[in-house]
């Protein structure tokens, strides 16, 4: 049976990885994928150093994840998002919330609209997917009886503060704070939102890009219908236990 997933982004500056993985899976799957950006009607934009290398050709999106990337140009619906407003979040069966760290990642992270349209999504209790950054979105979408974060009561990880802080100490001298969406750490983010800090996982150890579509070593947390992970690293198994959620 299929579903209808959909896929909030902001305007430039996507994490093609986050976004195009979980995109394969979901479509391989049959279920029908909607994209929405604050305003609709054009295609979102990838974050170019990860197209074409962070430092020196460096540290960018994997060849596979490219790949995908350059077939999700070719979809109508990647080309042509709905609006973040005008959705009936009635309408869809699943929520996935990618992430990334570049600046216009700001536009989709911040957004007191997305927030009201992921609260009332959340009440419908649905899956929900949600991958590094993406994670501040429901960390910062309020339950309207209660006024805490939806996931106050939830299990999770996010992009965790020592993979944050090492990808900033080793970039920072060519690429300022790229690395670094916002002062605070999206971890500390994160478990501020959490009514213990107990809920929070950081995962093993280490960036090695484990992860791949011929295994299935990377981290994601699962709390009900909730699944979460850290970074792109973790983006095809993330993407598969997403997809194995909505079957």
């Amino acid at each position: 049976m299929s579903a209808r997933v959909l896929v909030p982004l902001p305007d430039r500056d996507v994490d093609l990885t986050e976004v195009a993985v979980p995109w394969h899976y979901l479509t391989e799957a049959g279920h029908e994928v909607t994209f929405a950006t604050e305003s609709g009607g054009a295609a979102p934009a990838a974050d170019p150093r990860l197209l074409d290398g962070v430092v020196f050709g460096r540290l960018g999106a994997a060849d596979e994840p490219k790949a995908f990337y350059r077939r999700l140009l070719e979809d109508g619906g990647f080309r042509r998002p709905v609006d973040w407003a005008g959705l009936d979040v009635r309408a869809f069966d699943a929520l996935l919330l990618p992430g990334g760290h570049a600046p216009g990642m700001r536009q989709y992270l911040g957004s007191a609209t997305l927030q009201d349209k992921v609260a009332g999504f959340w009440q419908l209790d649905r899956p929900v997917g949600a991958i590094c950054h993406g994670v501040l979105v429901l960390a910062r979408t309020r339950d309207p009886a209660s006024g805490r974060s939806v996931i106050a009561g939830r299990r999770t990880t996010c992009l965790t503060k020592p993979m944050e802080r090492a990808a900033y100490l080793a970039t920072a001298w060519k690429l300022g704070r790229y690395y670094r969406t916002y002062p605070a750490y999206v971890e500390d983010e994160v478990v501020a939102a959490l009514d213990d800090r107990a809920q929070f996982s950081r995962g093993p150890l280490g960036l090695r890009r484990d992860d791949a579509a011929t295994d299935d070593r990377g981290f994601t947390v699962l709390d009900g219908n909730y699944l979460s992970a850290r970074w792109p690293g973790d983006a095809y198994t993330f993407a598969r236990r997403f997809a194995a959620l909505l079957a």
